[in-house]
């Protein structure tokens, strides 16, 4: 009986943590959900002075050794993925959806 007791209020303890982390995920969501509409109000309010303010950022980022992406997600810099001699290593083997390691869930996270 006093082992059963423990073992009920150790799930106790966790279904307590799992709802407050849960909590915590939905209020840091909501959080920048609210902050994503407000850039985008203030980019569209003061287009010039948001652009100057990005390319600030862009340029203290890529002293940081930082890279930016482009809107269809490429970098400033070119890089040749189908060399055997790129740093990215882009051979035959490493083309998308050859490898044995991938695997898919159903698209969930």
């Amino acid at each position: 009986m006093h082992l059963s007791l423990r073992r009920t209020n150790s799930m106790t303890e966790i279904a307590r943590r799992i709802k407050t982390a849960k909590r915590g995920a939905v209020r840091q969501r909501n959080y920048r959900r609210a902050r994503d509409r407000a850039m985008t109000r203030l980019a569209t309010a003061y287009p010039e002075t948001y652009k100057e303010l990005l390319e600030q950022e862009k340029i203290v980022d890529e002293q940081m050794g930082k890279k930016w992406l482009d809107i269809d997600g490429s970098t400033d810099q070119y890089m040749d993925t189908d060399s055997d001699t790129s740093p990215a290593g882009g051979g035959e083997g490493d083309k998308a959806g050859s490898s044995t390691d991938q695997s898919n869930d159903g698209g969930k996270a």
